[in-house]
């Protein structure tokens, strides 16, 4: 019977076999191409198109240090701020919308609009692939859950009852942005 180092190490080795890079420190901690161990994060590095995409997992502790509690709560326990409570709500200025925990652009201010529903909400993100939608089904109702793409937080959810183009709406929860003024964010 193989170690649980011996299987990890060959699904690592696999993985990497498919253009992914990563090591296992000398403390067990998976890590990234040229990372050292510390403990701190994961960073995973993948060639996929020729686009090279990092993908960094921060630590609990890291997280409760750099986020609001609100933040926090919203982002990595699938929370949810009261309505029209959050700071984005009623904002309509020309900017991009980014994931607070990691930085991704998600949302162009050009795809907000007013739903009256009391949280930001937008009718598509910059592209499908910067959030992914995960079925929730808390709370004893089925929803479709939206979470970045890059690190996993929990942005909001998504609805089939917004506006033309798409009829969508993602209804996202201001803790989760970063917003960053600017037309396409450029300040």
């Amino acid at each position: 019977m193989k170690s649980i180092k011996t299987k990890i190490l060959l699904g690592v080795l696999a993985i990497g076999a498919i253009g992914t890079f990563l090591t296992i420190g000398s403390d067990g901690i998976l890590m990234g191409q040229g990372e050292k161990s510390s403990g701190d994060k994961i960073e995973i590095t993948c060639e996929e198109e020729n686009n090279m995409a990092d993908k960094t997992v921060k630590s609990d502790e890291k997280l409760k240090a750099a986020l609001t509690p609100l933040q926090y709560e919203v982002t990595q326990k699938n929370g949810t701020e009261r309505p029209f409570s959050g700071k984005y709500n009623d904002l309509y200025e020309d900017g991009v919308y980014k994931c607070v925990v990691c930085g991704n652009e998600l949302f162009d201010s050009k795809t907000k609009f007013k739903s009256g529903s009391g949280w930001p909400s937008f009718y598509a993100p910059i592209a499908n692939e910067d959030v992914q939608q995960e079925t929730d089904r808390s709370l004893g109702m089925v929803r479709e859950e939206v979470v970045c793409s890059n690190c996993g937080a929990h942005l909001g959810h998504v609805f089939n009852d917004g506006p033309q183009p798409t009829g969508l709406r993602y209804c996202i929860n201001s803790a989760a942005l970063d917003f960053e003024e600017g037309e396409d964010g450029d300040k």
